[in-house]
C-alpha cells in the first residue's frame, strides 16, 4: 500500500542516528545563533569584567560572592584566542550547554535508556526554554551543570564497564563542578547516599580495584581544586588561611557567606519559587514528570492501562479491566524486562531521587534565581521520559511546540521582555545611551548603578569617564562642561542648566508584585508592568547626536 510504503521510507530516512544527529543540530543552533544578540545580563558583564582582568592583568582572588574559578580562567582563555567580546564571552556556555545532548546518547549506549527516551529525553534537552537560555548565558551554572551530568555518565560506565578511566573521567568532573559554585558538595552528597546503598544492597557491582581507583580520584579533585582556588599558587591563603586563620580559608568564607544569604534572602521568594517558573516554560516536561513519578510509584504500571482504569471509573464506577488487556500489560514487562528493564528502572530510581533532593534542597535555599531551575529541570527531564508509550510520545512531540515557542520569546525576541527569567537584564534601552557616550569626548557617571558599564567602556575607552559614585553637586557635575552625565533617576536633578534630560532603562525585571492580581492573564499575554531601574541622561544642548 502507498501509505505502508511511505512509512517504510520515512523510516529509512530518518534513523534513529539520523533523528539524534538532526536534534543535537537543532540544539546546536539554538545555542550558537546571534549569541550577542541581547546585552549582558548584570552578572555576566560582571563575570566578563573580572575575566578581562584577569587577562590583563594575571588577577584573580576566590571571593564566594562570584563564585568559582572555572569560570573565569576559561573565560580568560578565550579572549586571549579570540578577543574580548560579548559573543566571545558566551561561547563556552553554549558550548558546555551543547554537549548535554550528546551524554544522553552516552546513557543509551550502556542500555539505560531505550530509543525512543533517548530521542525525546535530547529533544526536550536541545528546545528547553531554560537550557537554551541559560546555555547564552556567562554564569556558572551551565557549566556546573554540564559537570554535573558527566559526573552521571561516568558513575554509570564505571559501574558498568570497571575501568580506571571511568574512574579517572569521574574525578574530572568531580573537579570541574566543584571549580564552579558551593552548591556542588551538596550535590556530591544527594549522589554518594544513592550510590553507595545501591551498591550496599547488590545492585550495582564495584570492580576488584575499586579502591586504587577512589584514592585517584580523591587526590585529583584535591589537587586539581588546590590549584585553581589558590589561583595557581598565588593565593595559598584561600586553602589555609592568613598565617592559618581558619576563618579566613576560603572554604569557610563559602560557608559563612552562602549561609548568611541563606538567612538574609536578599533574592528571596517562597518555597514553591520555581513551580510556577516550570509551568511557565518547561508545561510538557514537568507534566510528563509527574506522570513518570506516579507510573514509577505504581511499579511500573503502564500509562495506557492507567487510562483505561480511569475511563472505566468514570463509566462503570469500576477499575477492573478485561483481560485481554491485563495479558497485554503482562507480556509487555516482560518484553522490557529481556531487553534490560531492570538496569532501566534503577536509571530511573536515581533520577527521580535526584530530582526530589534537588527541588526540596533548592526551594529551602533562601536565595532564589531562575537560573537554579536548570539544576532540577535535567533530572526531571529524564523522569519525565520513564515507560514512554506512544501516548505519552505524542504529547511530547506536541509538547515541543510549546518549548520551542518559549524558547523563541525569551532567547531571541531583540526588545526587553517582562519574563522571570531574565531576573535583572540590562536594558536594550543601554544601546542608545552607549551610542550617545561614543559620540561625546567626556562623560561624568555619578550613580550608584552603573554596570554594564566598566564592561562595555572596559581599557582604553574608560578614561573619557569620570566617576562618583553617588550623587554630586550641581557644580562638580558640570564645572568641566562634560558632554554626558548620568544619574540615577532617583538621585537626580530635575534640571542641569544647559543640558537636555532623557530617561533610559538601565535595567529590568520581571515585577510579581504589580501583576499578581492578573497571573493568568499576564501567564497568557506576557505584558504588563515591568520592575526597572532607569537612569537620566543629561546631553550637553549645543551637541547634536544623530
Amino acid at each position: 500500500m502507498p501509505a505502508a510504503g511511505f512509512s517504510e521510507t520515512i523510516k529509512k530516512i530518518f534513523t534513529f542516528e539520523r533523528t539524534f544527529f538532526l536534534i543535537l543540530l537543532i540544539g546546536i543552533v539554538l545555542r550558537f545563533y546571534f549569541l550577542d544578540l541581547k546585552l549582558f545580563h548584570h552578572d555576566e558583564a560582571i563575570h566578563a569584567w573580572f575575566s578581562y582582568d584577569l587577562l590583563t592583568k594575571g588577577s584573580w582572588m576566590y571571593d564566594p560572592s562570584y563564585h568559582g574559578p572555572f569560570l573565569y580562567y576559561a573565560t580568560a582563555g578565550m579572549f586571549a584566542l579570540f578577543g574580548d567580546s560579548d559573543l566571545v564571552a558566551r561561547l563556552l556556555p553554549s558550548l558546555f550547554g551543547t554537549l548535554l545532548i550528546p551524554l544522553v546518547y552516552c546513557i543509551y549506549q550502556i542500555g539505560y535508556l531505550d530509543r525512543k527516551q533517548t530521542l525525546v529525553g535530547a529533544l526536550f534537552i536541545a528546545v528547553s526554554p531554560d537550557m537554551v537560555y541559560f546555555s547564552r548565558f556567562l554564569r556558572h551554572d551551565i557549566f556546573m551543570l554540564f559537570f554535573t551530568f558527566l559526573l552521571v555518565v561516568a558513575m554509570l560506565y564505571y559501574f558498568e564497564r570497571g575501568q580506571t578511566r571511568f574512574a579517572v573521567l569521574a574525578a574530572i568532573a568531580t573537579a570541574g563542578s566543584l571549580c564552579c559554585k558551593e552548591e556542588m558538595p551538596l550535590i556530591l552528597l544527594i549522589f554518594a547516599a544513592f550510590f553507595i546503598y545501591v551498591v550496599w544492597r547488590g545492585r550495582f557491582t564495584l570492580p576488584p580495584q575499586w579502591k586504587t581507583d577512589l584514592l585517584i580520584g580523591v587526590f585529583f579533585v584535591i589537587a586539581t581544586m588546590s590549584i585553581l582556588y589558590s589561583a595557581f599558587g598565588t593565593h595559598v591563603d584561600t586553602l589555609i588561611g592568613q598565617e592559618f586563620n581558619l576563618t579566613t580559608t576560603g572554604w569557610y568564607q563559602a560557608i559563612e557567606h552562602w549561609a548568611a544569604m541563606h538567612n538574609q534572602q536578599r533574592l528571596g521568594g517562597p518555597w514553591f519559587f520555581y513551580i510556577p517558573l516550570l509551568l511557565l516554560y518547561e508545561l510538557p516536561v514537568f507534566i510528563l514528570a509527574l506522570i513518570g513519578v506516579v507510573q514509577f510509584l505504581v511499579s511500573g504500571t503502564d500509562i495506557t492501562l492507567t487510562l483505561k482504569r480511569a475511563k472505566n471509573w468514570v463509566v462503570h464506577r469500576t477499575f477492573s479491566l478485561p483481560a485481554s488487556d491485563l495479558v497485554n500489560a503482562n507480556l509487555r514487562q516482560l518484553t522490557a524486562k529481556d531487553q534490560g528493564s531492570v538496569k532501566s528502572a534503577e536509571f530511573f530510581r536515581f533520577c527521580i531521587w535526584w530530582m526530589l533532593l534537588s527541588m526540596a534542597f533548592y526551594a529551602y535555599v533562601g536565595e532564589k534565581v531562575p537560573w537554579l531551575l536548570i539544576h532540577q529541570l535535567l533530572p526531571m527531564t529524564f523522569v519525565a521520559v520513564y515507560r514512554l508509550s506512544w501516548p505519552k510520545v505524542v504529547f511530547a512531540v506536541i509538547g515541543t511546540v510549546f518549548l520551542l515557542a518559549m524558547t523563541w520569546h525569551v532567547a531571541f525576541v531583540p526588545v526587553d521582555i517582562n519574563e522571570p527569567i531574565v531576573q535583572v537584564q540590562n536594558s536594550e534601552d543601554l544601546r542608545v545611551v552607549m551610542e550617545i557616550i561614543d559620540q561625546s569626548d567626556g562623560v561624568i557617571l555619578a550613580s550608584k548603578n552603573y554596570w554594564p558599564l566598566p564592561w562595555y567602556y572596559r581599557g582604553d575607552r574608560w578614561k573619557k569617564i569620570t566617576m562618583y559614585g553617588d550623587t554630586v553637586d550641581k557644580s562638580t557635575l558640570t564645572g568641566s562642561q562634560p558632554g554626558v552625565i548620568i544619574m540615577h533617576d532617583a538621585a537626580s536633578y530635575d534640571s542641569l542648566d544647559g543640558y537636555n534630560k532623557t530617561t533610559y532603562k538601565l535595567s529590568y525585571w520581571f515585577s510579581f508584585y504589580d501583576n499578581q492580581d492578573r497571573l493568568f492573564e499576564y501567564y497568557l499575554h506576557r505584558d504588563g508592568t515591568m520592575g526597572a531601574i532607569n537612569i537620566d541622561v543629561f546631553t550637553r544642548q549645543n551637541i547634536t547626536h544623530t
